[in-house]
């Protein structure tokens, strides 16, 4: 795999000054220490060199160009001509764009990979429609419940003010009786800090990267799902491009795409070591609290499908058949 894109990539690198070179900028939600952002510049890296330096790709972390909420449609309209969003974070515009949020439907990384390539088409064709091309996806860790008081079931979940980050989370929180509260990643450690929220699911990387310890004491791992967050192009602009150019940012893209998996892979053993010696108690959650989530996955993963009808009932079947 790994000399497949790298020859893909080689094989781009003579793609002269054809064309003027062209600055791009591309937004990211994430701190600069956070893997995901390490690999997008990485990527930007690869398409600087891949294209002969024509495009050169300025990565923005920390959503200090435009908050993760932005990013999205930044791109779509032009405002930027790249950028990297948690696709799931819009699933009031498509019910496909949460695919990756449904609890317990793909819970490893061999699962998220494998739900990933039989969604692929739907979305690839969905984002079309918006404007936009799919380069590449990473998906997070395992997402596990970050509390400041120890849970064994979902009855001593009432009440707390949850950290919400897209359509799932807020309705994990209502069927849990907790209550959502919406924050962007960036936003995080304040929250935390001044108590506007108190709880949240995430992978460990999110919270060793905002040191949430400082606010908060238990980590449980319930592998509730593996969203994935998409690097997307604004498509007037790919449309642009010459084949050349194109062929080199798509070797780029896999070879993001398959390092991205890797450094998602490494991050999560050295999170939760983190998280443990900072302080926190980090293990799995009780076999109540999970059974009681399963089923809570059960009702979510019946709305999903209501919602998403035979698109997303194709997919699901796919996935579950291949």
């Amino acid at each position: 795999m790994k000399n497949m894109i790298g020859m893909a990539v080689a094989a781009t690198l003579s793609a002269g000054a054809a064309v003027a070179a062209e600055k791009w900028d591309m937004p990211m939600a994430y701190s600069d220490s956070n893997f995901h952002t390490q690999n997008g510049k990485a990527f930007a890296n690869c398409v600087r060199t891949g294209t002969g330096g024509d495009i050169d790709i300025t990565v923005h972390g920390g959503g200090s160009l435009f908050k993760g909420g932005e990013i999205k449609r930044a791109v779509q309209t032009g405002q930027v001509q790249i950028g990297e969003r948690l696709l799931s974070a819009h699933q009031n515009e498509e019910p496909i764009f949460g695919i990756d949020s449904i609890p317990f439907l793909a819970s490893s990384f061999d699962a998220s990979e494998k739900l990933f390539a039989a969604t692929r088409e739907t979305l690839e064709a969905t984002l079309e429609e918006q404007n936009l091309k799919l380069l590449y996806s990473v998906p997070w860790p395992p997402q596990g419940f970050y509390f400041k008081k120890e849970v064994n079931n979902v009855a001593d979940m009432k009440g707390i003010k949850f950290r919400s980050y897209n359509s799932a989370t807020a309705r994990l929180a209502e069927l849990t009786g907790m209550v959502p509260v919406q924050i962007e990643a960036a936003e995080i450690s304040q929250a935390f800090a001044t108590g506007v929220a108190e709880s949240m699911i995430s992978s460990g990387a999110t919270g060793y990267d905002r040191k949430v310890w400082e606010s908060l004491t238990h980590f449980y791992e319930v592998d509730g799902w593996l969203p994935r967050n998409a690097v997307m192009v604004n498509n007037d602009v790919w449309e642009d491009l010459d084949e050349e150019h194109q062929n080199a940012i798509m070797g780029c893209a896999e070879l993001a795409a398959y390092s991205g998996l890797w450094r998602s892979k490494q991050y999560t053993d050295f999170t939760m070591k983190g998280l443990a010696e900072n302080g926190m108690t980090v293990g799995a959650a009780s076999d109540e609290l999970v059974g009681e989530l399963q089923e809570i996955g059960s009702t979510m993963t019946t709305e999903w499908l209501n919602a998403a009808g035979k698109t997303g009932a194709k997919v699901v079947e796919a996935y579950k058949n291949d």
